[in-house]
């Protein structure tokens, strides 16, 4: 059985004591139930892991010897995803789905036609509520990597981060429905890094597609059928799984440990 994965930061070291209270503590040792001798993986959630046995365990607390350490390499091309704003009942559930799909970045975007406004404190307080949601979700699914979560952007910011990606050689995609060239046709497995754009609800404003286009975007349909903004990402991802080299790192399960 897989080791579960907990964050603590910074790591100790080979043959060290990691202890893990808190948040994450109560969560193992209450919640989880995990006791001496079993096998607990700690990530830093920027790549670096450490295999380790429970010493001891007391409520809300874990003693865990480090027994090896490692470093993730990120999968290329690295991945950031623009949502636009979702109704309150999906924000959290874009980052949620688009986490455990692999996404290595998400920029909170209030486009023209967003249901949901974030205004002045609400702002902060979504951006810290999608950067739980990110951080949750990374642990669910083992990853070493903790995705980032930017401040909120207006459009302006994003036209400006799609010139800096395609600067870069990199791709930005940007969904779209009325689109005439095909997600799967894009050179993904030959660039750096790739940018996926989710417009909300009501769809992208036809001026926001023409600014995108205009800073290097290409507008894509990914498939037969109309996704909801909270979906569109994860599958977009799970798309690039199979069309790049993504997908072909092994869990961070130190298989030889």
């Amino acid at each position: 059985m897989a080791p579960t994965v907990f964050y603590l930061s910074p790591l100790p070291k080979v043959g060290e004591i990691a202890v893990l209270d808190g948040k994450e503590g109560h969560h193992a040792a209450t919640v989880r139930r995990i006791r001496v001798g079993e096998r607990v993986l700690l990530g830093d959630g920027a790549g670096g892991l450490a295999d380790t046995v429970v010493a001891a365990a007391e409520k809300n607390r874990l003693e865990l010897t480090v027994n090896s350490r490692s470093e993730m390499a990120r999968p290329t091309p690295v991945v950031t995803l623009v949502q636009a704003l979702p109704k309150a009942d999906r924000s959290e559930l874009a980052v949620e789905l688009a986490t455990e799909a692999g996404v290595d970045a998400v920029v909170p975007w209030q486009s023209a036609r967003c249901v949901a406004r974030w205004e002045g404190a609400k702002a902060s307080k979504g951006v810290a509520k999608w950067r739980s949601t990110a951080a949750e979700a990374a642990k669910q699914s083992r990853r070493a990597y903790i995705p980032d979560v930017t401040e909120l952007h207006d459009s302006r910011a994003v036209y400006a981060l799609v010139g800096e990606i395609t600067g870069r050689g990199g791709i930005v995609a940007v969904l779209h429905e009325a689109a005439i060239s095909a997600f799967r046709d894009l050179p993904f497995d030959s660039v750096p890094e790739v940018a996926i754009v989710v417009g909300p609800e009501g769809g992208l404003d036809d001026r926001e597609v023409a600014a995108l286009t205009e800073a290097g975007a290409t507008p894509v349909v990914l498939g037969p059928t109309v996704l909801r903004t909270s979906t569109a990402g994860a599958v977009a991802l799970g798309a690039l799984g199979v069309l790049t080299s993504r997908w072909t790192q092994l869990p961070p399960d130190f298989q030889n440990a």
